[in-house]
């Protein structure tokens, strides 16, 4: 079991195992998740941007500059 201690600040220092297996390096940012009262789950907030390639459809057919400048007029004239 690895064990980590809470300084008075709150703040725990993530024991080097623990690191290597979320796979996080310093600046990165970790979530705290709720499995059940009393229990959590520590999980990597981080991931390349690169992963999130294809999450959203291509539009059927490309759209011009000149089109996206008259639906942003439209909308901003609706305000």
């Amino acid at each position: 079991m690895t064990v980590a201690v809470v300084t008075s600040k709150g703040q725990i220092t993530i024991p080097k195992q623990v690191r290597e297996a979320l796979g996080v390096e310093a600046g990165d940012r970790v979530e705290f998740l709720e499995v059940e009262k009393g229990v959590y789950q520590v999980v990597a907030a981080t991931r390349d941007v690169r992963s999130l390639k294809g999450a959203i459809a291509k539009p059927p057919q490309p759209v011009s500059v000149e089109e996206m400048k008259r639906i942003v007029a439209r909308a901003a004239a609706r305000k």
